[in-house]
C-alpha cells in the first residue's frame, strides 16, 4: 500500500457547495493505477467526513487524468461558509492521502 501523493498530485476547485477534485499521475504509466484503484466510492469514503453528496468521476484519457466532482462538499458554498477551508483547496491533500494498492 502506498499513499496517492507518491504518485500523483491534485488541485481543487469550487463552484458553491461543489468541490472538483484533479488527480494526476507524476507519470503517466501510473494512470492505469489511479483508474483501477480510485473509483468515486472510494474517493467518497475516504473524504466523507467533508463530501455528503454524490461524487462523479470523470476520466480524461488524453491528459492522463481524473477529475472528481464532489456534490454537497463546502458546507453551504464558498460565499455563505464560515468553514475555515471555504474553497476546499485542502482537500486536495487530503485526497492524495489514500491508499491504494500500486507496484
Amino acid at each position: 500500500m502506498k499513499k496517492l501523493a507518491k504518485i500523483a498530485h491534485s488541485r481543487a476547485g469550487d463552484k458553491g457547495n461543489t468541490l472538483i477534485l484533479s488527480l494526476i499521475p507524476f507519470e503517466e504509466k501510473d494512470y492505469p493505477v489511479l483508474l483501477k484503484e480510485v473509483t468515486a466510492e472510494r474517493v467518497k469514503k475516504h473524504l466523507a467526513f467533508h463530501v455528503k453528496g454524490e461524487v462523479i468521476r470523470h476520466e480524461i484519457p488524453l491528459l492522463k487524468a481524473l477529475l472528481f466532482t464532489c456534490h454537497e462538499a463546502l458546507t453551504s458554498g464558498v460565499t455563505t461558509s464560515l468553514a475555515l477551508d471555504a474553497h476546499g483547496k485542502s482537500l486536495s491533500f487530503a485526497l492524495l492521502e489514500m491508499e491504494i494498492d500500486s507496484e
